[in-house]
């Protein structure tokens, strides 16, 4: 299949290395258990299909999703990071360094276009939705994943520039036209749990008196502190082992992380 690439669209220039999972670094259980989730479920949408990751850092996951998609393209930002997945993937893969408010491709190239942990760092995320409906083919999905604002242990990244709640997102997908919009939940907060409380305690001190570190490796320090034991993130995932997101139903149970899935129906 030929893919068209236009012109690279570049804003101001800013390295996202220093805020996303590289191959090698620390991590708790659960981090790692998010990373499994995000692919898991993204997997259950790409199979036979054309498929780009926008921000897809050092394409930890784009390896899991080739052994199902018709065809995987891993774009990115960070040329540093796209230098890592290179490595990892030699040239089997296509990595595009791009702008995600211009996504450098020609109408109707892709079936599914997936952002994780990314659309907090858009200027302009309604650009970005309104231009994955360009690029997409009929009944195409857009799938996005990110961080929940309104759970009690939320800190935002650094170079982050705007969270979107539940509601939100779902405003931001029909604004741009999306149909047959879906909200799922994954990670729900455990109230319950002793150590849990303690925990997002802890965050709520880091988080007001500004002390929460801005890099993932000072984090990485930080959670080993009160996590204990980190282990390495795998330069790609091979297998996972998590719970899968669920429908956003219960008003009354709270979730670390959103996932929202929208079909570009014309």
């Amino acid at each position: 299949m030929s893919l068209t690439v236009f012109g690279v669209f570049m804003r101001e220039i800013v390295d996202f290395s220093s805020v996303t999972e590289i191959p090698g670094s620390r991590a708790t259980s659960e981090q790692l258990a998010r990373l499994s989730q995000r692919y898991d479920f993204a997997r259950s949408f790409v199979e036979g299909n054309r498929v780009l990751e926008v921000g897809c850092g050092a394409g930890i996951g784009l390896g899991y999703l080739s052994h199902t998609a018709q065809q995987v393209v891993g774009g990115d930002y960070t040329p540093a990071l796209l230098q890592v997945a290179q490595k990892t993937y030699h040239a089997k893969l296509p990595l595009v360094r791009l702008d995600a408010h211009a996504l450098p491709f020609a109408a109707y190239s892709f079936d599914v276009i997936i952002l994780f942990e990314a659309i907090y760092y858009l200027t302009d995320a309604f650009q970005f939705v309104q231009d994955s409906r360009r690029v997409l083919a009929p009944g195409g999905i857009l799938l996005i994943g990110t961080v929940n604002r309104e759970w009690d242990g939320f800190s935002p990244s650094p170079f982050s520039q705007y969270y979107y709640s539940q509601a939100e997102l779902f405003e931001l997908l029909m604004e741009a036209g999306f149909k047959n919009i879906e909200l799922y939940g994954g990670f729900p907060v455990q109230k319950d749990s002793i150590k849990q409380r303690l925990i997002q305690r802890v965050r709520r001190v880091f988080v007001t008196w500004g002390l929460m570190p801005k890099t993932l490796q000072g984090r990485a320090f930080l959670k080993r502190l009160v996590y204990g034991k980190l282990k390495p993130i795998p330069a790609q995932l091979t297998e996972v082992s998590a719970d899968s997101p669920v429908p956003l139903a219960n008003p009354n149970i709270v979730y670390t992380i959103l996932y929202a899935v929208a079909e570009n129906t014309l």
